[in-house]
Protein backbone atom coordinates (compact mmCIF):
# COMPACT_ATOMS: atom_id res chain seq x y z
CA UNK A 1 0.00 0.00 0.00
CA UNK A 2 2.84 2.36 0.82
CA UNK A 3 4.46 1.67 -2.54
CA UNK A 4 1.22 2.43 -4.38
CA UNK A 5 0.78 5.74 -2.56
CA UNK A 6 4.34 6.77 -3.41
CA UNK A 7 3.84 5.78 -7.03
CA UNK A 8 0.71 7.92 -7.31
CA UNK A 9 2.72 10.91 -6.07
CA UNK A 10 5.25 10.49 -8.86
CA UNK A 11 2.52 10.32 -11.48
CA UNK A 12 0.08 12.94 -10.26
CA UNK A 13 2.38 15.52 -8.66
CA UNK A 14 5.90 16.90 -8.66
CA UNK A 15 8.96 15.09 -7.47
CA UNK A 16 9.67 15.70 -3.79
CA UNK A 17 12.14 18.60 -4.16
CA UNK A 18 11.00 20.28 -0.95
CA UNK A 19 13.55 18.86 1.53
CA UNK A 20 16.51 19.21 -0.86
CA UNK A 21 15.48 22.72 -1.89
CA UNK A 22 15.01 23.66 1.76
CA UNK A 23 18.54 22.53 2.63
CA UNK A 24 19.95 24.48 -0.31
CA UNK A 25 18.02 27.67 0.54
CA UNK A 26 18.89 27.49 4.24
CA UNK A 27 22.54 26.86 3.35
CA UNK A 28 22.58 29.87 1.03
CA UNK A 29 20.96 32.09 3.65
CA UNK A 30 23.45 30.98 6.30
CA UNK A 31 26.35 31.64 3.91
CA UNK A 32 25.00 35.09 3.01
CA UNK A 33 24.42 35.87 6.69
CA UNK A 34 28.01 34.94 7.53
CA UNK A 35 29.27 37.00 4.59
CA UNK A 36 27.19 39.94 5.85
CA UNK A 37 28.74 39.69 9.31
CA UNK A 38 32.25 39.46 7.85
CA UNK A 39 31.55 42.41 5.56
CA UNK A 40 30.23 44.46 8.49
CA UNK A 41 33.38 43.67 10.49
CA UNK A 42 35.68 44.64 7.61
CA UNK A 43 33.77 47.80 6.72
CA UNK A 44 32.90 48.88 10.26
CA UNK A 45 33.39 52.66 10.59
CA UNK A 46 36.40 53.97 12.46
CA UNK A 47 34.30 56.04 14.83
CA UNK A 48 36.36 59.17 14.22
CA UNK A 49 34.51 62.46 14.43
CA UNK A 50 34.23 64.60 11.33
CA UNK A 51 34.50 68.38 11.38
CA UNK A 52 31.14 70.13 11.49
CA UNK A 53 30.38 71.63 8.05
CA UNK A 54 30.42 75.43 8.00
CA UNK A 55 26.66 75.87 7.38
CA UNK A 56 25.96 73.90 10.58
CA UNK A 57 28.53 75.63 12.82
CA UNK A 58 27.91 78.29 15.41
CA UNK A 59 30.11 81.38 15.73
CA UNK A 60 32.68 79.44 17.78
CA UNK A 61 32.89 76.59 15.24
CA UNK A 62 30.86 74.15 17.32
CA UNK A 63 27.44 72.64 16.80
CA UNK A 64 24.45 74.96 16.72
CA UNK A 65 22.57 74.98 20.02
CA UNK A 66 18.80 75.43 19.87
CA UNK A 67 16.28 76.22 22.58
CA UNK A 68 12.50 76.04 22.67
CA UNK A 69 10.32 79.13 22.72
CA UNK A 70 6.85 80.40 21.95
CA UNK A 71 5.62 83.58 20.28
CA UNK A 72 4.11 86.16 22.62
CA UNK A 73 3.26 88.85 20.04
CA UNK A 74 3.79 89.65 16.37
CA UNK A 75 3.44 93.10 14.83
CA UNK A 76 4.78 95.43 12.15
CA UNK A 77 7.46 97.88 13.25
CA UNK A 78 10.37 99.92 11.90
CA UNK A 79 13.33 97.70 11.05
CA UNK A 80 16.55 97.82 13.04
CA UNK A 81 15.55 97.51 16.69
CA UNK A 82 18.65 97.20 18.93
CA UNK A 83 16.78 94.52 20.90
CA UNK A 84 16.73 92.02 18.02
CA UNK A 85 18.28 88.74 19.19
CA UNK A 86 19.10 90.05 22.65
CA UNK A 87 18.14 88.51 25.98
CA UNK A 88 15.29 90.69 27.25
CA UNK A 89 13.89 91.01 30.74
CA UNK A 90 11.92 94.16 29.88
CA UNK A 91 10.11 95.59 26.87
CA UNK A 92 12.15 95.71 23.63
CA UNK A 93 13.62 99.03 22.48
CA UNK A 94 12.03 100.24 19.22
CA UNK A 95 14.13 101.43 16.28
CA UNK A 96 14.61 105.19 15.96
CA UNK A 97 13.30 107.25 13.04
CA UNK A 98 11.32 105.97 10.11
CA UNK A 99 12.09 103.33 7.54
CA UNK A 100 10.96 100.08 6.03
CA UNK A 101 8.48 98.11 8.06
CA UNK A 102 9.47 94.69 9.31
CA UNK A 103 7.60 92.01 11.19
CA UNK A 104 8.80 91.74 14.78
CA UNK A 105 7.95 88.79 17.02
CA UNK A 106 8.46 88.83 20.77
CA UNK A 107 9.42 85.30 21.81
CA UNK A 108 9.52 83.76 25.28
CA UNK A 109 12.58 81.55 25.83
CA UNK A 110 11.39 78.26 27.36
CA UNK A 111 14.65 76.33 27.84
CA UNK A 112 18.38 76.83 28.36
CA UNK A 113 20.30 79.25 30.59
CA UNK A 114 17.99 82.18 29.78
CA UNK A 115 14.73 80.37 30.39
CA UNK A 116 12.04 82.80 31.47
CA UNK A 117 13.50 85.73 29.53
CA UNK A 118 12.36 86.98 26.11
CA UNK A 119 14.03 87.82 22.82
CA UNK A 120 12.96 89.78 19.75
CA UNK A 121 13.01 88.29 16.25
CA UNK A 122 12.79 90.49 13.15
CA UNK A 123 11.83 89.50 9.60
CA UNK A 124 11.65 91.50 6.40
CA UNK A 125 8.42 89.77 5.42
CA UNK A 126 9.69 88.76 1.98
CA UNK A 127 9.53 85.33 0.30
CA UNK A 128 11.07 82.55 2.33
CA UNK A 129 10.57 84.37 5.64
CA UNK A 130 8.64 82.51 8.36
CA UNK A 131 5.18 83.74 9.29
CA UNK A 132 4.89 83.60 13.09
CA UNK A 133 1.60 83.84 14.91
CA UNK A 134 0.94 84.32 18.60
CA UNK A 135 1.17 80.98 20.40
CA UNK A 136 3.43 79.28 17.81
CA UNK A 137 6.03 76.97 19.35
CA UNK A 138 9.41 77.49 17.70
CA UNK A 139 13.11 76.66 18.05
CA UNK A 140 15.62 79.50 18.38
CA UNK A 141 19.38 79.14 17.92
CA UNK A 142 21.58 80.39 20.77
CA UNK A 143 24.96 81.95 19.99
CA UNK A 144 27.55 83.02 22.58
CA UNK A 145 30.36 85.28 21.29
CA UNK A 146 33.91 85.64 22.60
CA UNK A 147 32.95 88.16 25.27
CA UNK A 148 30.08 86.02 26.57
CA UNK A 149 27.22 87.93 24.97
CA UNK A 150 24.28 85.73 24.00
CA UNK A 151 22.09 86.28 20.95
CA UNK A 152 19.12 84.36 19.60
CA UNK A 153 17.76 83.85 16.08
CA UNK A 154 14.89 81.94 14.54
CA UNK A 155 15.87 78.35 13.74
CA UNK A 156 12.71 76.38 12.92
CA UNK A 157 9.22 75.54 14.07
CA UNK A 158 8.86 73.13 16.98
CA UNK A 159 7.56 69.83 15.59
CA UNK A 160 8.32 67.37 18.38
CA UNK A 161 4.75 67.02 19.67
CA UNK A 162 2.95 66.79 16.29
CA UNK A 163 5.46 64.22 15.06
CA UNK A 164 5.23 62.27 18.31
CA UNK A 165 1.44 62.16 18.03
CA UNK A 166 1.63 61.05 14.38
CA UNK A 167 4.16 58.34 15.24
CA UNK A 168 2.03 57.14 18.15
CA UNK A 169 -1.12 56.97 16.00
CA UNK A 170 0.85 55.14 13.30
CA UNK A 171 2.11 52.58 15.81
CA UNK A 172 -1.32 52.11 17.41
CA UNK A 173 -3.04 51.56 14.05
CA UNK A 174 -0.37 49.12 12.85
CA UNK A 175 -0.52 47.08 16.06
CA UNK A 176 -4.35 47.19 16.21
CA UNK A 177 -4.67 45.83 12.68
CA UNK A 178 -1.65 43.51 12.43
CA UNK A 179 -1.39 42.61 16.15
CA UNK A 180 1.90 40.97 17.17
CA UNK A 181 3.14 40.87 13.61
CA UNK A 182 2.64 44.64 13.37
CA UNK A 183 4.53 45.15 16.61
CA UNK A 184 7.41 43.05 15.33
CA UNK A 185 7.39 45.09 12.11
CA UNK A 186 7.75 48.28 14.15
CA UNK A 187 10.72 46.75 15.97
CA UNK A 188 12.17 45.93 12.55
CA UNK A 189 11.84 49.58 11.51
CA UNK A 190 13.79 50.65 14.60
CA UNK A 191 16.52 48.09 13.80
CA UNK A 192 16.64 49.29 10.17
CA UNK A 193 17.20 52.90 11.22
CA UNK A 194 19.76 51.71 13.75
CA UNK A 195 21.74 49.99 10.97
CA UNK A 196 21.62 53.16 8.88
CA UNK A 197 22.73 55.45 11.71
CA UNK A 198 25.30 53.18 13.38
CA UNK A 199 26.84 51.53 10.31
CA UNK A 200 25.87 52.87 6.88
CA UNK A 201 26.21 56.63 7.39
CA UNK A 202 29.47 56.52 9.42
CA UNK A 203 31.00 54.06 6.93
CA UNK A 204 30.11 56.31 3.99
CA UNK A 205 31.48 59.28 5.92
CA UNK A 206 34.77 57.39 6.32
CA UNK A 207 34.95 57.05 2.53
CA UNK A 208 34.18 53.31 2.38
CA UNK A 209 33.07 51.95 -1.03
CA UNK A 210 29.36 52.53 -1.48
CA UNK A 211 28.30 49.22 -3.07
CA UNK A 212 29.70 46.83 -0.42
CA UNK A 213 28.58 49.09 2.42
CA UNK A 214 25.06 49.42 1.02
CA UNK A 215 24.74 45.70 0.32
CA UNK A 216 25.94 44.74 3.81
CA UNK A 217 23.60 47.26 5.46
CA UNK A 218 20.68 46.20 3.26
CA UNK A 219 21.25 42.50 3.93
CA UNK A 220 21.40 43.10 7.68
CA UNK A 221 18.15 45.09 7.52
CA UNK A 222 16.41 42.41 5.45
CA UNK A 223 17.38 39.56 7.78
CA UNK A 224 16.02 41.54 10.72
CA UNK A 225 12.80 42.96 9.28
CA UNK A 226 11.62 39.91 7.30
CA UNK A 227 12.17 37.34 10.03
CA UNK A 228 10.89 39.68 12.74
CA UNK A 229 7.71 40.67 10.90
CA UNK A 230 6.87 37.32 9.32
CA UNK A 231 8.55 34.73 11.54
CA UNK A 232 11.17 32.11 10.73
CA UNK A 233 9.82 29.63 8.17
CA UNK A 234 10.49 28.28 4.70
CA UNK A 235 7.98 30.80 3.38
CA UNK A 236 9.86 33.79 4.78
CA UNK A 237 13.19 32.21 3.84
CA UNK A 238 12.02 32.05 0.22
CA UNK A 239 11.03 35.72 0.38
CA UNK A 240 14.36 36.66 1.98
CA UNK A 241 16.46 34.81 -0.59
CA UNK A 242 14.43 36.31 -3.43
CA UNK A 243 14.83 39.80 -1.95
CA UNK A 244 18.58 39.39 -1.47
CA UNK A 245 19.02 38.19 -5.06
CA UNK A 246 16.88 41.06 -6.36
CA UNK A 247 18.83 43.51 -4.21
CA UNK A 248 22.10 42.37 -5.79
CA UNK A 249 20.51 42.87 -9.20
CA UNK A 250 19.35 46.36 -8.15
CA UNK A 251 22.90 47.23 -7.09
CA UNK A 252 24.30 46.19 -10.47
CA UNK A 253 21.56 48.08 -12.32
CA UNK A 254 22.11 51.18 -10.17
CA UNK A 255 25.83 51.18 -10.87
CA UNK A 256 25.21 50.71 -14.61
CA UNK A 257 22.59 53.50 -14.71
CA UNK A 258 24.86 55.96 -12.93
CA UNK A 259 27.83 55.14 -15.16
CA UNK A 260 25.94 55.07 -18.47
CA UNK A 261 23.91 58.23 -17.80
CA UNK A 262 26.93 60.07 -16.28
CA UNK A 263 24.95 60.98 -13.17
CA UNK A 264 27.06 63.00 -10.71
CA UNK A 265 24.50 63.88 -8.03
CA UNK A 266 25.81 67.45 -7.94
CA UNK A 267 22.48 68.84 -9.13
CA UNK A 268 21.17 68.38 -5.58
CA UNK A 269 22.03 71.02 -2.98
CA UNK A 270 22.66 68.55 -0.16
CA UNK A 271 25.15 66.65 -2.29
CA UNK A 272 26.98 69.88 -3.08
CA UNK A 273 27.25 70.59 0.63
CA UNK A 274 28.63 67.09 1.21
CA UNK A 275 31.13 67.55 -1.63
CA UNK A 276 32.28 70.89 -0.23
CA UNK A 277 32.75 69.89 3.40
CA UNK A 278 33.21 66.10 3.38
CA UNK A 279 35.80 65.65 0.68
CA UNK A 280 36.42 61.94 1.34
CA UNK A 281 32.78 61.05 0.60
CA UNK A 282 32.06 59.97 -2.98
CA UNK A 283 28.97 61.78 -4.26
CA UNK A 284 28.28 59.16 -6.91
CA UNK A 285 28.74 56.53 -4.21
CA UNK A 286 26.24 58.36 -2.03
CA UNK A 287 23.84 58.47 -4.97
CA UNK A 288 24.37 54.76 -5.57
CA UNK A 289 23.74 53.94 -1.92
CA UNK A 290 20.49 55.91 -2.10
CA UNK A 291 19.38 53.88 -5.12
CA UNK A 292 20.10 50.58 -3.33
CA UNK A 293 18.56 51.47 0.03
CA UNK A 294 15.55 53.01 -1.70
CA UNK A 295 14.73 49.72 -3.43
CA UNK A 296 14.53 47.72 -0.19
CA UNK A 297 10.97 48.50 0.81
CA UNK A 298 9.27 47.82 -2.50
CA UNK A 299 11.28 44.62 -3.10
CA UNK A 300 10.42 43.32 0.37
CA UNK A 301 6.73 44.01 -0.22
CA UNK A 302 6.61 42.12 -3.51
CA UNK A 303 8.76 39.13 -2.53
CA UNK A 304 6.87 38.43 0.70
CA UNK A 305 3.58 38.56 -1.19
CA UNK A 306 4.84 36.20 -3.89
CA UNK A 307 6.23 33.69 -1.42
CA UNK A 308 2.96 33.70 0.54
CA UNK A 309 0.92 33.29 -2.65
CA UNK A 310 2.98 30.31 -3.81
CA UNK A 311 2.75 28.56 -0.46
CA UNK A 312 -1.00 29.15 -0.17
CA UNK A 313 -1.64 27.84 -3.68
CA UNK A 314 0.51 24.81 -2.96
CA UNK A 315 -1.42 24.14 0.26
CA UNK A 316 -4.82 24.50 -1.41
CA UNK A 317 -3.98 22.83 -4.70
CA UNK A 318 -5.58 19.42 -5.21
CA UNK A 319 -2.67 17.49 -6.65
CA UNK A 320 -1.42 20.55 -8.56
CA UNK A 321 2.03 20.34 -10.07
CA UNK A 322 4.77 22.81 -9.19
CA UNK A 323 4.39 24.30 -12.64
CA UNK A 324 0.69 24.93 -12.01
CA UNK A 325 1.47 26.57 -8.67
CA UNK A 326 4.11 28.75 -10.35
CA UNK A 327 1.72 29.83 -13.12
CA UNK A 328 -1.01 30.65 -10.59
CA UNK A 329 1.33 32.67 -8.38
CA UNK A 330 2.67 34.54 -11.41
CA UNK A 331 -0.86 35.67 -12.28
CA UNK A 332 -1.01 37.37 -8.90
CA UNK A 333 2.53 38.66 -9.37
CA UNK A 334 1.70 40.33 -12.69
CA UNK A 335 -1.11 42.27 -11.06
CA UNK A 336 1.23 43.22 -8.25
CA UNK A 337 3.89 44.41 -10.69
CA UNK A 338 1.40 46.51 -12.61
CA UNK A 339 0.12 48.27 -9.49
CA UNK A 340 3.46 48.67 -7.73
CA UNK A 341 5.43 50.00 -10.71
CA UNK A 342 3.20 52.99 -11.29
CA UNK A 343 3.04 53.54 -7.53
CA UNK A 344 6.83 53.61 -7.53
CA UNK A 345 7.03 56.05 -10.44
CA UNK A 346 4.33 58.33 -9.05
CA UNK A 347 6.06 58.39 -5.66
CA UNK A 348 9.27 59.63 -7.27
CA UNK A 349 7.32 62.10 -9.41
CA UNK A 350 5.62 63.41 -6.29
CA UNK A 351 8.94 64.02 -4.57
CA UNK A 352 10.15 65.93 -7.65
CA UNK A 353 7.04 68.11 -8.07
CA UNK A 354 8.77 71.42 -7.11
CA UNK A 355 11.49 70.72 -9.66
CA UNK A 356 8.98 69.78 -12.37
CA UNK A 357 7.00 72.95 -11.60
CA UNK A 358 10.09 75.11 -12.15
CA UNK A 359 10.86 73.32 -15.40
CA UNK A 360 7.28 73.82 -16.57
CA UNK A 361 7.75 77.60 -16.58
CA UNK A 362 11.32 77.59 -17.86
CA UNK A 363 10.25 77.39 -21.54
CA UNK A 364 12.59 74.46 -22.18
CA UNK A 365 11.95 71.56 -24.51
CA UNK A 366 10.67 68.31 -23.04
CA UNK A 367 13.85 66.54 -24.16
CA UNK A 368 16.04 69.03 -22.28
CA UNK A 369 13.93 68.68 -19.16
CA UNK A 370 13.93 64.87 -19.16
CA UNK A 371 17.67 64.60 -19.78
CA UNK A 372 18.71 67.21 -17.21
CA UNK A 373 20.46 65.55 -14.29
CA UNK A 374 17.85 66.40 -11.66
CA UNK A 375 15.10 64.65 -13.63
CA UNK A 376 17.41 61.96 -15.02
CA UNK A 377 18.22 60.83 -11.46
CA UNK A 378 14.52 60.26 -10.74
CA UNK A 379 14.02 58.48 -14.08
CA UNK A 380 17.02 56.23 -13.42
CA UNK A 381 15.86 55.53 -9.87
CA UNK A 382 12.38 54.62 -11.12
CA UNK A 383 13.76 52.43 -13.90
CA UNK A 384 16.17 50.58 -11.60
CA UNK A 385 13.46 50.01 -9.01
CA UNK A 386 10.95 48.89 -11.65
CA UNK A 387 13.33 46.41 -13.31
CA UNK A 388 14.43 44.90 -10.01
CA UNK A 389 10.80 44.76 -8.90
CA UNK A 390 9.62 42.99 -12.06
CA UNK A 391 12.42 40.42 -12.03
CA UNK A 392 11.99 39.73 -8.32
CA UNK A 393 8.53 38.27 -8.96
CA UNK A 394 9.48 35.22 -11.06
CA UNK A 395 12.68 34.78 -9.06
CA UNK A 396 10.96 34.67 -5.67
CA UNK A 397 8.02 32.68 -7.03
CA UNK A 398 10.41 30.05 -8.41
CA UNK A 399 12.22 29.73 -5.07
CA UNK A 400 8.95 29.50 -3.16
CA UNK A 401 7.54 26.85 -5.53
CA UNK A 402 10.61 24.68 -4.98
CA UNK A 403 10.21 24.95 -1.21
CA UNK A 404 6.42 24.52 -1.04
CA UNK A 405 5.30 20.92 -1.43
CA UNK A 406 1.86 20.84 -3.12
CA UNK A 407 -0.77 18.92 -1.21
CA UNK A 408 -2.15 15.72 -2.73
CA UNK A 409 -5.40 13.97 -2.02
CA UNK A 410 -5.37 10.23 -1.54
CA UNK A 411 -7.81 8.12 -3.53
Amino acid sequence: MTHTHSHSHSLNGPSPLGPLAARIVVGLLVAIGVATLIGAALLWPSGGKADIPLPFQNAAGGAVTTESGHVLSSSAAVCGSPSVGAVLTSAPVPAEGEGAACVQALVAIDSGPNQGANTLLEFSGGPGQPSLAVGDDIRVSRQVDDVGSTTYAFYDFERAWPLTVLAAVFAIVIVAVARWRGLRALVGIVIAFGVLVVFLLPALRDGAPAVPVSLVASAAILYAVIYLAHGVSLRTSAALLGTLASLLLAAVLSWAAIELAHLTGLSEDQNNTVAAYLGNVSITGLLLAGFIIGSLGVLNDVTVTQASTAFELAALGDGASRRAVFVGAMRVGRDHIASTVYTLVLAYAGSALPLLLLFSVANRSLGDVLTSESVAIEIARSAVGGIALALSVPLTTGIAVLLATPRHTSH
